[in-house]
């Protein structure tokens, strides 16, 4: 029996697997960003208070981050495969359920807990598997399945208006249910590229002829291939830890702009018509920003973590003078810098965490990385808006967003020079040792 190459193919079918995790990611998490259209329909329906019915879309992302390590801890005992389509089982489940609407702890447990499992168990490893299939081209893969979620979350908004308007919000539900089952599609699309790994194993030790031993590659990749458990240790290595603390600076600073962007433009007495379309803007040039980073990543011209800490800086100088805004026309162009300079950064994020950590530890870091930084998703808002509170101005929340991102920045440079002098010391180490003569071939002229 041949067994299949594990290597990445870096493209092939690896562009059906790209394809599989754009839809995904429209499917998940565009779903989560336009869910607020459901918020006023099923607050009045339940004669609730907003605080109470907001606790639908918490649920959801806390779910959505803290499922993370479950899932990744899933990927790694079965396959990606297996894992998304259950993902795909699942939100559709949270929708379906949803359209009964017995109470409001009844929507908790639905469109909060089983929708949040269902898109942790079906991002989680659309995201991993594309890692999986690319080496040379990760950063343009990565930032192509990404954009999913922008090109979904600017046409989901209207058309779920209209399934609303048409079928009201219960009915909307079940439709928006039954079309989150093609994640199930999308899953059945994302073959593994081991068939087996512990037979794969067993394989390579019985082709292995006698005598011959096998090369140190044959050796890494065996012990990569035997690497099935969730490696929980990575939280004792000094990269990950830095690389999962700018993620907690990030998170904290993510979330603030568009909670406070819609408030802002009414403070300065924006129209309402005029106020919705800078949510498009923000869409369409956070599209642009990850397929033109993802692009020009993959030239590697400029090293990945580098440009990540760049467009950083650049997302916290767009967030510090976003507030200098007096009209629309400045607070369209300030939030188009801040939309495509978000979107370039989550083009390579991921990339970047495949580099620190390596492609045998990744499924174990990217459900980890996603716990941790869920820390910062759930204090940044309510930090942000204790500020705002005391200040009195929605501008205070995006100085605070903006002084946050320069400080993950500053946990970027401390990562890349803790990188750089590891490998200046393995390169030390493993320099061979200077011959006593100058020309190696006259010492076996002597004999």
């Amino acid at each position: 029996m041949q067994a299949k190459d594990s290597s990445p193919p870096d493209g092939g079918y690896g562009w059906v697997v790209v394809v599989s995790a754009f839809m995904v990611m429209g499917l998940t998490v565009a779903v989560l960003k336009t869910f607020g259209l459901f918020f006023v329909e099923i607050q009045q329906h339940f004669d609730e208070l907003a605080s109470t019915t907001s606790w639908i879309t918490s649920v959801t992302i806390a779910v959505f981050h803290l499922g993370a390590p479950v899932a990744s801890s899933l990927c790694v005992q079965y396959t990606h495969r297996t894992v998304v389509i259950t993902g795909g089982l699942l939100a559709f489940s949270g929708m379906a359920l949803g359209f009964f609407g017995l109470n409001m702890v009844w929507m908790y447990a639905t469109t909060g807990f089983l929708q949040g499992l269902g898109i942790s168990f079906s991002w989680t490893p659309a995201i991993s598997i594309v890692s999986h299939y690319f080496s040379k081209k990760r950063a343009l893969a990565n930032a192509i399945a990404s954009a999913g979620e922008c090109a979904f979350a600017f046409t989901f908004g209207p058309f779920f208006q209209w399934l609303i308007s048409q079928y009201g919000w219960k009915g909307a539900l079940l439709i928006i249910g039954g079309i989150q089952l093609n994640i199930c599609v999308c899953g059945i699309l994302m073959r593994p590229l081991a068939s087996s790994c512990l037979l794969e194993a067993s394989h390579c030790e019985t082709e292995t002829p006698p005598g011959n031993g096998a090369s140190r590659k044959d050796k890494e990749d065996k012990s990569s291939i035997m690497h099935k458990t969730f490696n929980w240790m990575l939280v004792r290595r000094p990269e990950f830890v830095l690389y999962a603390i700018f993620g907690i600076l990030a998170a904290m600073s993510f979330f603030v702009p568009p909670l406070f962007l819609v408030p802002l433009s009414y403070s300065l007495g924006i129209d309402e018509s005029w106020t919705a379309s800078l949510l498009s803007i923000l869409a369409m040039v956070d599209f642009g920003g990850r397929l033109l980073c993802g692009w020009y990543a993959n030239l590697r011209v400029t090293k990945t973590i580098h440009l990540l800490a760049m467009t950083i800086t650049l997302i916290s100088t767009s967030l510090m003078l976003l507030p200098l805004a007096n009209n629309y026309l400045s607070l369209a162009i300030f939030t188009g810098f801040y939309g495509f300079f978000f979107g370039t950064t989550v083009a390579i994020h991921i990339t970047v965490l495949a580099d620190v950590v390596g492609m045998r530890e990744f499924d174990s870091a990217l459900g980890l990385f996603m716990l941790i930084r869920s820390t910062g998703g759930f204090l940044g808002p309510p930090l942000a808006g204790l500020i705002v509170d005391m200040a009195g101005d929605y501008r205070a929340g995006f100085y605070m967003a903006g002084a946050t991102l320069m400080l993950s920045a500053g946990f970027l440079v401390v990562l890349d020079r803790l990188q750089e002098r590891k490998k200046r010391g393995s390169q030390t180490r493993t320099k061979p040792e200077k011959s006593t003569l100058p020309f190696p071939s006259l010492h076996l002229l002597k004999h």
